[in-house]
């Protein structure tokens, strides 16, 4: 069970509020929330982490759907096609992604610089779904990794721990043509990683080291793209013909996020952990009833904020907030409306079922499950 937020008031509870206040409104993603799924299966063999996918255990590993804008299908389809592929075993889990490119180019060469400042390809995961406690990893052609640790998003207060380091990470790059020559034209670059998880079991802590059979992880990928011109034989980023400065970059997602943020967990794809092997049958992927209980929820939190900037504070229960759908946050089973408790700072909605079990969440976004305890032996 977790420490809950709203306890007898204090200079403990003061202090936290006053940090968790974020400085800007929290948009509402733009998109239903439908976030793609996919089921991961164990590697067949063994994988040598160089970059170029050519393992037999790829071979059947089935290929996420391809990346879109990150704000939805309602933008421009992007310019290059990409996509990933998962897999496991007991020591590692393995991402692979194709990254279709006519120009391939970085420039960023010691560990831990903002990659995404070249073109880039990114993994997030939180591996309890609760939205904080999650690992970022970026890389760019050049096999230059950053990697770090958000205590929460960046909406919500973050920090970011830059310090962090996923110890035994192994990382490859395969360039299919030549990096940084604008004077030919390229394929692609592909990438590979190996995250052990003796280090992604620290956000989820009790539990074994690695995933059972049927454990759910949430998990985004993105890609940064920026547009170039070569300039002087290099390759530069294009810019404003009127401000002179360098054009947006692109960012592309496996699922999108209905908002340019990928720091939105509740809106990651679903990564469903299976003992078999590719290519062995099909495998459907199991959405849990939970999920739109934690989405009601997620809808409550999005509409307490817009609240609190519109009204200096929360609303005290479901009819105060300026929910689109109100209907929406009937969930079958669960109670009607949720509960809502708030101080001038603070806030916690709850859900709860006839068995006793409850869901919550709380203004820093943290959403969380208590079952109520078994019943003494006689």
């Amino acid at each position: 069970m977790r420490p809950r937020y709203l306890a007898p008031a204090g200079l403990f509870l003061a202090v936290l509020a006053a940090s968790s206040i974020p400085p800007a409104r929290i948009p509402e993603p733009k998109v239903a929330f439908a976030p793609f799924a996919y089921v991961c299966r164990r590697a067949a063999g063994p994988i040598n982490v160089d970059g170029r996918l050519d393992e037999a255990a790829w071979t059947n590993a089935d290929w996420t759907e391809v990346f879109g804008d990150i704000e939805g299908a309602s933008k421009p389809a992007p310019r290059f096609r990409t996509r990933a592929q998962m897999l496991w075993d007991d020591r590692y889990f393995y991402i692979g992604a194709y990254l279709e490119e006519p120009h391939v180019w970085a420039t960023l060469k010691d560990r831990d610089s903002i990659i995404f400042q070249d073109n880039d390809f990114e993994v997030f995961i939180d591996p309890d779904g609760d939205t904080h406690n999650y690992y970022e990893l970026e890389m760019n052609a050049l096999n230059t990794v950053w990697d770090l640790l958000l205590v929460r998003p960046y909406r919500d207060g973050g920090p970011a721990v830059h310090s962090w380091d996923i110890q035994g990470l192994m990382t490859g790059v395969h360039v299919m043509g030549t990096l940084n020559d604008p004077s030919d034209r390229d394929k692609a670059w592909t990438v590979e990683i190996a995250l052990p998880f003796a280090v992604l079991k620290e956000c989820i802590p009790g539990k074994p080291e690695r995933p059972e059979d049927g454990d759910q992880w949430r998990v985004n990928f993105s890609r940064v793209e920026y547009q170039l011109d070569v300039v002087k034989g290099a390759y530069v980023k294009a810019k404003n013909a009127g401000t002179g400065r360098p054009l947006p970059e692109d960012n592309w997602t496996w699922t999108p996020q209905g908002v340019v943020n990928i720091h939105y967990p509740e809106m990651w794809g679903h990564v469903q952990f299976s003992t078999k092997t590719p290519g062995k049958g099909k495998e459907k992927f199991v959405r849990r009833p939970e999920e739109k209980v934690k989405w009601a929820l997620r809808k409550v939190y999005y509409a307490e904020w817009a609240h609190y900037y519109e009204k200096s504070g929360f609303g005290a229960d479901v009819g105060a907030l300026a929910l689109k759908d109100e209907n929406a946050l009937r969930i079958k089973g669960w109670s009607h409306p949720p509960t809502i408790q708030i101080t001038p700072s603070l806030f916690e909605a709850v859900y709860a079922a006839k068995s006793g079990e409850t869901w919550h969440i709380r203004q820093d976004g943290l959403i969380w499950k208590e079952t109520p305890p078994e019943p003494a032996a006689k």
